[in-house]
């Protein structure tokens, strides 16, 4: 089957008859896209759209044992360029911001519905599999749960408007004795600090790190503009708005951690609308360190 389906290809692929097709997308209950005044439907949409719903003639209905109805709430990890899109589509949905693991033990208990993460596995360096692997095993939550890129993202050193220390690289933190701000436990930037520690082989204690957290990206930047701190670990759309210095580490991905349902629902489909206009697209290349060329794609479906 190819990645993009028509409607005579997606009605042998569902073995209904094409009229069908055109009556579930004119009462929006199948994914597609129009292009160029054609209905095309992506495969892999499809298939999230059925491990959610059984088919039967003139209607769809849930495979879940019991319902599940979090509350309109994404949680996890801060994004700037998803805070703002959640404002400007109008979707009515909040976001509330605790860091990437706080994030996933909210939605397997049922408190959110969906989940902001980017949290690098310290075996392989990737993002985001592995903690959704681990949470889901320790909560034993079934299957059901679809991870889909949100953006990827420049994270890196902030650092205090010209740079006075001279840094260059993350060892320069321990060698010139820079008064760090770190994140607290769980977020995804504090993992992958001491990700790095353990990578450049430096002792954690070598650090100078301040004694309290910063609780969010907003509090870490503050507390360099203010004077507090010199360096921490941010995205680079962070360090843009406070006029901040700043020294890419690494490119990371942001992912939506969220169950199929949701995902189909109106306000989550009315977000991913918005993301599809000239105004986000806008607003990603005006913020400093975003590539959404991937946004949508699915990294786990399980």
């Amino acid at each position: 089957m190819p990645d993009l389906m028509n409607t005579r290809e997606v009605a042998e692929y569902l073995r209904i008859k094409e009229r069908k097709v055109y009556d579930l997308v004119q009462r929006k209950q199948i994914p597609c896209t129009r292009v160029t005044g054609k209905w095309l439907f992506p495969k892999h949409m499809i298939d999230l759209w059925l491990a959610e719903a059984s088919f039967m003639p003139g209607n769809v209905t849930s495979r879940g044992t019991q319902p599940i109805n979090p509350p309109p709430v994404i949680a996890g990890s801060h994004d700037p360029l998803l805070d703002w899109a959640l404002l400007q589509s109008d979707c009515q949905l909040a976001m509330t911001a605790g860091g990437s693991l706080d994030g996933l033990n909210r939605f397997f208990a049922g408190q959110a519905m969906a989940s902001g993460l980017h949290v690098i596995d310290g075996k392989t360096g990737a993002y985001n599999i592995a903690a959704v692997a681990r949470a889901q095993q320790a909560t034993a939550v079934p299957g059901g749960l679809v991870l889909v890129e949100w953006a990827r993202r420049q994270q890196g050193l902030v650092l205090a408007p010209g740079n006075p220390l001279g840094i260059s690289d993350f060892a320069d933190l321990a060698k010139k004795k820079a008064r760090i701000v770190v994140r607290q436990p769980g977020a995804g930037s504090r993992v992958l600090f001491d990700f790095l520690a353990g990578e450049t082989g430096i002792d954690i204690g070598e650090f100078n790190i301040i004694s309290r957290p910063a609780l969010n990206e907003t509090e870490l930047a503050l507390c360099i503009a203010e004077g507090r701190a010199d360096a921490g670990m941010a995205v680079a759309a962070v360090a843009g708005h406070y006029r901040l210095d700043f020294i890419a580490i690494r490119q990371e991905r942001y992912d939506l951690l969220i169950r199929p349902g949701d995902y189909f629902g109106d306000g989550f489909q009315k977000l991913i609308d918005f993301t599809r206009t000239s105004a986000f697209h806008q607003r990603a290349r005006e913020m400093d360190g975003y590539d959404v060329s991937g946004l949508g794609r699915v990294h786990m479906n399980i």
